[in-house]
């Protein structure tokens, strides 16, 4: 979902908004692809092929990372998502250095005549494609296994509301404009003719020179209209607060709003705080409440951070005295009849089988790799020896 939505920001930077449809669907292509290609050629199997997609990738990517460094329409470029954020230009040096170790696998692809069997270099095609597929489809349906962004589980929003002492803070250069003899002429701060009264101000313009430091989490609010900006009051407070997700409502999947509504009654028993966080317009909250029959509040706030927050549309988080004790997707979301009246020792349970769950992917993964490799090698000796 990441990358959709920095798809969808290039191509609305560049005005071809007529293919934002093909983001979410060129997202999984390109990390699938990416991947298989990645582990084709350190595996060394169907290396022809593999070096051709490597050397086509990075011919396509090296130059159109440089345009995006020069124009600078996105300001990160999104490559790692949250794990790992790059500058344009970083990019574009990342690129030129992977660029040219592409370039040695591509013109020694015919060094070594590759005997391993047919049957090995589909194997490895085949695992890299469900390893890929796979965590695409898992991430979608639920939520990723490790989330990089700064609404993680056990992260609190106010200390990632906090600009430390002595951080950086933005420069900018002020453009001043003066008018003389019909003539708008531009000064910097250095030159501008503020003592000489035949030019006349006309206007002072600020230009960001230099980012300073940006807290990881900002422009993060909680408002609306009937009860105003309760930011600092669901961020402090002692109890557990449910918080109900969703960047649009028009664009909501209604599969898990029963088990929404029947959350939220058993958190109104439970004198437990249930709000909606929404970026809709008031008319399509208006509407949305009256058409499922809401009785929780719905509050503004912005885009970036509803999508930052959780990626499902929509999602639910749970907080106390502002930390993220919880986050589920839609699909996932607790019944009533399993969660009791201790939350955190809930959420600890879940993370716990979550982890484990993890782990045991990761090491059976792992042992299949090495098996396939270890064949590989074998296969490899067991060849150079009958010579």
């Amino acid at each position: 979902m990441g990358s959709t939505f920095k798809f969808k920001d290039y191509f609305a930077a560049f005005g071809m908004d007529s293919l934002a449809g093909l983001a979410f669907s060129m997202a999984i292509v390109l990390a699938a692809l990416e991947f298989c290609v990645g582990m084709l050629i350190l595996s060394n199997v169907h290396k022809k092929s593999a070096s051709w997609l490597a050397l086509i990738f990075m011919l396509f990517f090296t130059p159109l990372t440089l345009i995006l460094a020069i124009t600078n329409p996105v300001t990160d470029c999104g490559c790692f998502g949250d794990a790992l954020i790059l500058t344009n230009w970083e990019t574009f040096g990342k690129n030129i250095i992977i660029l040219a170790f592409t370039l040695v696998v591509f013109f020694t692809r015919n060094s070594e005549k590759d005997k391993s069997s047919k049957l090995t270099h589909n194997l490895m095609l085949a695992f890299s494609l469900v390893i890929a597929l796979g965590t695409s489809y898992y991430s979608y349906r639920h939520l990723p296994f490790i989330d990089f962004r700064p609404y993680h589980i056990g992260a609190n929003i106010q200390d990632g509301m906090l600009i430390p002492d002595g951080a950086a803070a933005d420069e900018y250069k002020s453009i001043f404009k003066y008018e003389k003899d019909g003539v708008i002429k531009e000064f910097d701060e250095s030159n501008y003719p503020w003592q000489d009264s035949t030019w006349v101000y006309v206007d002072v313009e600020q230009i960001l020179i230099k980012e300073g430091y940006k807290a990881p989490i900002h422009d993060f609010s909680i408002y609306n209209e009937a009860y105003g900006d309760i930011t600092d009051q669901m961020l402090t407070d002692a109890s557990y607060t449910f918080l109900f997700v969703s960047r649009h409502l028009s664009g909501i999947d209604e599969k898990g709003l029963k088990q929404i509504n029947e959350l939220a009654s058993w958190s109104n028993n439970q004198a437990y705080n249930f709000i909606c966080l929404t970026a809709s317009s008031d008319d399509d909250i208006r509407a949305f409440k009256e058409e499922h029959g809401f009785n929780f509040e719905f509050y503004a706030t912005d885009e970036i951070q509803l999508k930052t927050m959780i990626r499902s549309n929509p999602g639910l988080m749970l907080l106390q005295n502002g930390t993220i004790l919880n986050k589920w997707h839609w699909r996932d979301i607790p019944k009533t009849t399993e969660i009791k009246a201790n939350l955190v020792a809930y959420s600890i349970t879940q993370h716990q089988t979550l982890t484990n769950r993890l782990v045991i992917l990761s090491i059976t993964t792992t042992l299949l790799l090495l098996i396939g490799c270890f064949l590989m090698l074998k296969f490899r000796f067991g060849a150079v020896k009958n010579r």
